[in-house]
């Protein structure tokens, strides 16, 4: 089967030796997600809901990137710093996947890479034939 590698960018990558995402078959594995952006700041500074937001979005465009979406979603981990904010972490994955409805796992972890950072977040898509056949002639 063919492996596909997706960049950020980030610098990282290189450095330690690892890609947004890693695609074989129809299978995409995106790696731990922090908000940080572009620039290298954090994203929602001490804002769970914000964090949540941004990192779904950065997960969703490296997805759509590999032919996938969030609905081909099917295994989502979220290691967060302070598991009593839950309801924040939650909200912005309801948003997300109220109706898709992932396996999900959600694991307080004693600290992230930079302090600032409340939750990473990993997930696990299975690209459907729906999905794979998306935008094409079905001739």
């Amino acid at each position: 089967m063919e492996r596909t590698n997706y960049s950020s960018g980030s610098k990282w990558e290189d450095v330690i030796g690892y890609s947004r995402a890693v695609k074989v078959g129809n299978v995409i594995e995106v790696t731990g997600t922090v908000a940080s952006g572009d620039d290298g700041n954090v994203v929602g500074a001490d804002d769970a809901y914000a964090q949540t937001k941004y990192i779904y979005q950065k997960i969703e465009a490296v997805l759509i990137r590999g032919g996938a979406g969030m609905k081909d979603v099917v295994r989502v981990r979220m290691f967060v710093t302070d598991i009593s904010r839950w309801q924040e972490y939650g909200r912005a994955h309801s948003e997300f996947f109220k109706e898709i409805k992932p396996c999900n796992t959600m694991v307080e972890v004693k600290a992230l890479i930079e302090p600032e950072y409340l939750i990473e977040i990993e997930a696990t898509a299975i690209i459907s034939l729906a999905s794979a056949n998306a935008g094409k002639d079905p001739r």
